[in-house]
């Protein structure tokens, strides 16, 4: 019995050591990443990145509230959402064939272009038109990054 005790408890440390530090999991709560992300998913993403590249999905906090989003643009970079709802990074329109949506401008106070500083991100919710995300509330700073999406576990047949 002692054995099995110490055994469960070193699972119990791995656990809280992978789940608390390498990794976190994360239910999606609406349909802000739609189609690719959809309610109810169960997100695992791994804490460890250092540095996020556009198009990764990254789990993020912002004013206290946990969202989900695709890193758009990074520090460096200038990036522009046009009253024509492209998005423009580098003087350039960015082609997205798997964003159904257009992306409409935010009457919310962020200026563009808008060029971002070292550790500061430009992210974007999939389903464009109504998300809270950087055209809300402006660049993501690193340290609110809690990490990037490594699988999805779908909802369905759970």
């Amino acid at each position: 019995m002692k054995d099995f005790l110490l055994r469960a408890a070193a699972l119990a440390a791995l656990l809280a050591v992978l789940f608390g530090v390498v990794f976190g999991l994360r239910i999606q709560p609406d349909d802000t990443m739609h189609p690719h992300v959809k309610p109810g998913d169960l997100l695992l993403y791994y804490r460890l990145t250092q540095d996020y590249a556009a198009g990764e999905v990254v789990v993020f906090d912002k004013d206290g509230a946990p969202y989900t989003g695709r890193i758009a643009a990074r520090g460096g970079d200038t990036v522009e959402v046009t009253d024509a709802a492209l998005l423009v990074i580098n003087g350039s329109v960015v082609a997205e064939p798997d964003i159904y949506e257009s992306t409409p401008r935010y009457d919310s106070g962020v200026t563009y272009p808008l060029t971002l500083a070292d550790g500061e991100y430009f992210i974007l919710c999939d389903a464009r038109e109504g998300a809270r995300d950087s055209r809300a509330f402006g660049p993501v700073a690193k340290g609110e990054i809690r990490g990037k999406v490594i699988a999805v576990l779908r909802r369905n047949g759970v």
